[in-house]
C-alpha cells in the first residue's frame, strides 16, 4: 500500500499551516541557545521552554500508540524520546536537534533572531530550518502514514539538545537508551541543506570539523606603540605567521597534507551532477559584494573545495579592541578562534592533535602560543543507497517536487552521524533538511523556507511508506 500524493499534500500542508506554523513561531521567540554559547542553560531554563513547546505539540498528535518522554541524565540539556510501534519487524531512527545558535549581528532591521517573521513564503527567526522543524516535520510524516492505513516500522524519534555545541551529551543518552532503541535498519535526521527548493536534496556525506582558540602572548600588559613598535613583535604578526604553517595566505588552500582525504570517484561524479544542475547558483547565491568572486573559476572545483577539502574560517577574535576605543597601544595578546572543515574521511581527533602541535612548536620569538581545542568531530560518508531507498527518493522528489532528486556533499558538519555511521554499519540513512540558499542557518536572517518543509515532509511520509512495503530490506 502506498500514499496518495494529492491527499498526502493535502494534509501535510493544512498541518503546517494550521498547527506547525503557529508552534514554530513560539519556538523561534525562546532563546534556547546550545550549552557552548550559552554556560547558564540550565538556570535560564529557555532549553526547557522551548522544549516544553515541542513535547506539548507531540504529545497532542493523534498517533496510534505514540508514547512520549522527556529524559535528564544529570547535568545534561534534556532529550525528547519518542516511540510508535509498527506493523513490521523494523526500526527506524529519526533524528533532530532544538539547540540553537547565537543571535549573530546583521539582521535586518525589521527582523531579529528571535522575533518569528513570515514574508514571501520563509519563517525568518533562529533555529526554525537548524533545527526546530525536524520533531513536528517527523511527526507529521507518521501521522500521514497512519491516516492512510500503510503498514510502517517501529520508529524512534530522537531530539537533543546539544547539537550545537557538538553533540557532547548525545552519545550518553544513546548509551542509555541502547536496549530501548535497538538496531535500527534506517535513520533519517532532517538536519542538513539543500541546494535549491526545486527537489529533494539527499546529503551523501559531511565534514568533520576541529574548533580551537588560538592564543598569542608577547607583553603582561599593553605598551605604547610609538615606544614599543620595532622592538617588541605584534602578538597580531606573530598570529598570522603561524597560520601560514596551516594556510596558504594567497589561495586558501591548506598545506597540511595529513588534513586530505582521497577524494571517491563517486562523490567527484556528484560534484559534476550537482555543477550542471545549480550551474552558477552554486556561487551567486551567496551574498557577495559588488566584484567579489568566488575561489575558483571551474564549479565542479567549488563543490568540492566545500565538500572534500580542509578549510580553515577565523570564526572570532579578542584582544582587539572595537575602533572607536583602540589607542596607539601594542596589545599584549591576540586570541584568534579557528574553525578548520576536515575531509568526511580525516580522523578529526588526530587532526586536532596535528594542528595543536604544529602551531604551538617552535613559537616565534618565544611568544607564549596556546592552541585550546574546544571538541573536534569526524566527519561522514554514507554507504551506497539500497536499491528501495534510491527508487524511493527519485519517486518522492517526482511526486512532491516535480523535479528528480539529487545528492550532494555537505560542507557542514552534524557531529553525531559519524557515531551512528559505526554503531550502525548495516543500517541505510536519509539526511535532508531544508537549508537551501540563502537560508542563511548560524548568521542574520536565517529562515525556513516553508514550502520546501512541507514537501520535504510529504517526501518523508513517502519514502517512510516504501520502507514500510518491503520491511526494510535492500
Amino acid at each position: 500500500m502506498s500514499l496518495d500524493p494529492r491527499d498526502t499534500r493535502d494534509f501535510v500542508d493544512s498541518l503546517w499551516d494550521e498547527s506547525i506554523i503557529p508552534v514554530l513561531k513560539e519556538y523561534i521567540a525562546v532563546p534556547a541557545l546550545s550549552p557552548l554559547f550559552d554556560p547558564g542553560w540550565e538556570a535560564n531554563g529557555h532549553i526547557e521552554k522551548a522544549m516544553d513547546l515541542i513535547e506539548t505539540w507531540c504529545r497532542d498528535r493523534p498517533i496510534q500508540g505514540l508514547s512520549v518522554e522527556r529524559i535528564h541524565l544529570g547535568g545534561r540539556t534534556p532529550l525528547l524520546w519518542m516511540e510508535i510501534p509498527g506493523t513490521t519487524g523494523d526500526t527506524v531512527l529519526l533524528y533532530g536537534h532544538m539547540d540553537k545558535q547565537p543571535e549573530m549581528t546583521g539582521w535586518r532591521d525589521d527582523l531579529g533572531p528571535w522575533k518569528p517573521v513570515i514574508e514571501d513564503g520563509k519563517l525568518y527567526g533562529r533555529g526554525g530550518a537548524d533545527d526546530g522543524y525536524a520533531a513536528f516535520a517527523s511527526l507529521a510524516a507518521v501521522e500521514a502514514l497512519q491516516r492512510a492505513g500503510v503498514p510502517h516500522a517501529r520508529y524512534v524519534v530522537l531530539i537533543e539538545g546539544s547539537e550545537e555545541s557538538g553533540s557532547p551529551d548525545l552519545p550518553a543518552y544513546m548509551d542509555h537508551l541502547r536496549e530501548r532503541i535497538g538496531i535500527p535498519d534506517f535513520i533519517v535526521c532532517l538536519d542538513s541543506g539543500a541546494g535549491d527548493y526545486e527537489r529533494l536534496w539527499t546529503t551523501t556525506s559531511l565534514r568533520g570539523i576541529v574548533v580551537g582558540t588560538l592564543t598569542v602572548s608577547v607583553l603582561s600588559e599593553g605598551v605604547h606603540s610609538g615606544s614599543a613598535s620595532g622592538i617588541v613583535p605584534s602578538s597580531f604578526r606573530i598570529a598570522r605567521h603561524l597560520l601560514n604553517r596551516i594556510e596558504d595566505e594567497t589561495t586558501g588552500e591548506i598545506r597540511v597534507r595529513e588534513f586530505f582525504a582521497e577524494i571517491p570517484e563517486a562523490r567527484r561524479k556528484q560534484a559534476r551532477d550537482m555543477g550542471q544542475v545549480l550551474g552558477e547558483r552554486i556561487y551567486r547565491d551567496y551574498p557577495f559584494l559588488p566584484g567579489m568572486k568566488p575561489v575558483a573559476d571551474h564549479l565542479t572545483e567549488l563543490v568540492l573545495n566545500n565538500t572534500w577539502r580542509p578549510m580553515l574560517s577565523i570564526v572570532g577574535a579578542a584582544g582587539l579592541p572595537a575602533l572607536a576605543t583602540a589607542g596607539n597601544v601594542l596589545r599584549p595578546t591576540t586570541s584568534l578562534k579557528l574553525s578548520l572543515r576536515l575531509p568526511p574521511r580525516v580522523d578529526a581527533e588526530a587532526a586536532a592533535g596535528a594542528l595543536k602541535e604544529i602551531l604551538e612548536a617552535d613559537p616565534p620569538y618565544g611568544a607564549a602560543v596556546s592552541f585550546e581545542i574546544e571538541g573536534p568531530g569526524s566527519g561522514w560518508d554514507a554507504p551506497a543507497l539500497a536499491p528501495w531507498l534510491e527508487e524511493a527518493l527519485e519517486e518522492a522528489s517526482r511526486r512532491y517536487f516535480d523535479h528528480p532528486a539529487c545528492a550532494m556533499g555537505e560542507g557542514g558538519s552534524i557531529p553525531f552521524m559519524s557515531m551512528l555511521g559505526e554503531r550502525y554499519p548495516e543500517a541505510q540513512f536519509l539526511i535532508t533538511g531544508v537549508l537551501g540558499p540563502q537560508s542563511n542557518a548560524h548568521g542574520p536572517n536565517e529562515f525556513l523556507h516553508i514550502p520546501t518543509g512541507k514537501r520535504l515532509t510529504a517526501c518523508v511520509a513517502d519514502v517512510l511508506a516504501r520502507h514500510g512495503a518491503r520491511g526494510g530490506r535492500s
